[in-house]
């Protein structure tokens, strides 16, 4: 099977459905953007070291398919193939991870400047691919391009999983949060 098909050679890729838009479409944007996430997150992963944060990674990166396959879905056009879906149950897993790893972190007093380990920075910057594919969705919303609101949620809530983990991963390195001290 060759990977290359020259479909797209004249700007031009297809929607599942088989609706035809041009590459630079909103939609396009939009999945693009949470698979750039996905990327992001195979090497955030590469810097854990605890088996039960890399295995969370995983299911995530797993259901950025999903959420790529629903952004990538034409909701006018019936499809023959069978989309994966959200269920609310993976928004409560981040909120659960969110939850477990604030019990031993210390009490945040500051904003924290990104940074302080290489793992703890890669966090952030997935953080925020995380937060432009939310800001994504909601353009398209605000187009009336339909976006499952789970999708939204979900990115959501994985933008606040990072940060957390931004700070879990730093404490287990003993790295310095770095206060964001405003010129006044």
């Amino acid at each position: 099977m060759k990977i290359y098909t020259k479909t797209g050679d004249k700007g031009k890729t297809s929607l599942i459905g088989g609706t035809k838009v041009a590459k630079s479409h909103l939609r396009i944007e939009t999945y693009g953007t949470v698979d750039e996430l996905n990327s992001w997150l195979g090497l955030v992963n590469d810097y854990m070291e605890e088996t039960a944060v890399k295995t969370l990674i995983r299911e995530i990166q797993d259901r950025l398919f999903t959420v790529g396959a629903s952004l990538a879905t034409d909701p006018d056009k019936d499809t023959k193939m069978k989309i994966p879906d959200l269920h609310e149950a993976d928004v409560q897993v981040l909120e659960n991870s969110i939850d477990q790893m604030n019990t031993v972190l210390p009490e945040m007093k500051f904003f924290v400047l990104p940074g302080g380990h290489k793992a703890v920075s890669h966090c952030h910057i997935a953080r925020c691919v995380c937060r432009r594919a939310e800001r994504l969705c909601v353009n398209m919303q605000e187009q009336d391009m339909h976006v499952e609101p789970l999708v939204l949620q979900y990115l959501n809530r994985l933008s606040d999983y990072l940060f957390v983990l931004a700070r879990y991963v730093g404490h287990q390195l003993q790295a310095e949060e770095i206060p964001w001290r405003p010129r006044v």
